[in-house]
């Protein structure tokens, strides 16, 4: 009786995970979204201007046409984005007389659209100089981890404390974007507390270069003929806690560990609008980096 009992319960418990729950969500007015993070490297830069949309739908978000970006630094030279497609902004900083270059130049955004105006700043910090990148074999550790080649980069944090770095790994030229590849340092280590200043990158840091495959559930190691390319970019502290935030909300597995999980909410901006009466909300991030890249082919 007993074993039965337990059996049922088992049953009614599997019935009970797979059961569908349809959630309505109150909608919400849409939000100008400003996704503004541009570089010291001599490529075509660009300006996002979208909108919000609901929280369930995964279509392309929609873009707004007709907005004035620009983007002037401390000596007062102003760079014109222009709309080379709906809601992207562009400019190509090849062969112009302004450019991104000087390192502690403060900038600022400015997006009018709609009656509107946006601004937001960001001032150019230092990156540090890529060493090497290796590729050591390494055995089978665990289901998770198996054998092969990883990948990791070498890189000292400038002395000093307060510095903040996004870090991007190209594997065989192809950005590892997946949520769980979001790798963000303070100095060298995780976060302001751990007081990892003017050293080496932790080994955490430098081995999360090597990527996770689709299914998030394994690390993919590096086979010969495959290569590797990593971009440190400098960013403000403003920005590494608005990173932070993003990997608190997308580096989620689901199921049962959701019950524990940060609640889903809104990400901070540094986007403001300068008109305080207004009920237009802006959403997004400015950052201007300066950007250090190294690469190398398994051979």
């Amino acid at each position: 009786m007993k074993k039965t009992l337990i059996i049922s319960t088992m049953i009614i418990f599997s019935f009970a995970c797979e059961e569908e729950i349809d959630v309505t969500l109150r909608e919400a007015p849409p939000a100008f979204v400003v996704d503004a993070w541009i570089d010291n490297t001599m490529t075509m830069q660009t300006v996002l201007v979208t909108r919000t949309q609901a929280y369930f739908d995964s279509s392309t978000p929609p873009p707004v046409s007709g907005a004035t970006v620009t983007v002037t630094d401390s000596n007062g030279d102003t760079i014109n984005f222009d709309e080379t497609e709906p809601g992207v902004y562009s400019w190509n900083p090849e062969g112009g007389s302004v450019a991104i270059e000087t390192i502690g130049t403060t900038y600022d955004l400015r997006v009018e659209v709609e009656g509107e105006t946006f601004i937001a700043s960001s001032q150019l910090n230092r990156v540090p100089v890529i060493d090497s990148i290796k590729f050591t074999f390494k055995e089978e550790q665990n289901q998770f981890q198996p054998e092969g080649f990883y990948g990791e980069f070498l890189a000292t944090d400038p002395v000093g404390p307060g510095d903040t770095y996004w870090i991007k790994a190209y594997k065989n030229g192809e950005l590892q974007n997946n949520p769980f590849d979001l790798n963000v340092a303070f100095d060298a280590g995780f976060n302001e507390g751990g007081n990892i200043d003017g050293v080496v990158f932790i080994q955490p840091i430098q081995d999360a270069v090597t990527p996770l495959n689709e299914d998030l559930d394994e690390i993919v190691p590096f086979v010969p003929g495959d290569s590797l390319y990593v971009e440190i970019h400098s960013i403000t502290n403003e920005a590494f806690d608005f990173l932070q935030q993003v990997i608190i909300q997308t580096q989620r597995d689901g199921g049962f560990d959701e019950i524990f999980a940060e609640p889903l909410e809104n990400v901070s901006s540094n986007i403001i609008n300068t008109n305080p009466d207004s009920e237009t909300k802006v959403v997004g991030f400015f950052n201007v980096a300066a950007i250090e890249g190294r690469g190398r082919r398994l051979e």
